[in-house]
């Protein structure tokens, strides 16, 4: 018995008690690693009996989706991206439906509200073309190497669904030896299902 289970959550969540308990796991003496593994397992255990089986989200319910045909077509686009000296094309109400962040772009006080191109500077494109992708369809395949990348955008353009993506996608490579990287990533970015996969 850890501690009491309403002070769970302050202590090792609110507190940083997991990220504690790692770091004993590599900068500590071998009676320190025994306490901290089991306190983690112990952790896991109770984690995944109050938790649903992990699968993959699925895509968001509340809005209908444009289709893939229209991801970075012009056909009617009203505003193109210019990212890594490419253009994409794009539909401001495809974007606003989609993402707060894009609302404000576009329906706010921000210089883009009228503007045609749209420079980002802090995306690559691939990037940015699965990130459309998703707000057109619903759904992309994200691959390994681009999802931490895509994480750092879903949570920058507030894209929730997205987001939860690729906190699956990561947690699938979630190891021993990446667990503190990973728990720092999931902190940085407020991914919570990332977080708690690497409790388990």
């Amino acid at each position: 018995h850890l501690c009491d289970p309403k002070d769970g959550k302050l202590i090792f969540i609110d507190n940083n008690g997991v990220e504690f308990l790692l770091e004993l796991l590599y900068f500590s003496s071998m009676k320190q690693q025994r306490y901290s593994s089991s306190a983690l397992f112990e952790l896991a255990r109770k984690a995944t009996s109050f938790a649903p089986e992990d699968s993959a989200p699925s895509s968001p319910p509340q809005r209908a989706f444009s289709g893939e045909e229209f991801v970075n077509n012009s056909t009617l686009s009203d505003v193109t991206f210019l990212i890594d000296g490419q253009q994409f094309y794009a539909h401001k109400i495809c974007l606003v439906a989609s993402s707060e962040i894009f609302r404000a772009m576009f329906d706010g006080l921000y210089k883009e509200r009228n503007a045609q191109n749209v420079e980002i500077p802090n995306i690559r494109w691939e990037v940015f073309d699965l990130m459309m992708r998703f707000i057109y369809t619903g759904s992309v395949t994200i691959p390994k190497d681009l999802a931490q990348d895509l994480l750092v955008a879903a949570d920058q353009y507030l894209l929730e669904g997205l987001k939860r993506l690729c906190e699956y996608t990561i947690a699938q490579d979630i190891c021993v030896g990446n667990i503190p990287f990973m728990y720092d990533l999931a902190d940085t970015y407020n991914a919570s299902a990332l977080r708690r996969a690497c409790t388990l």
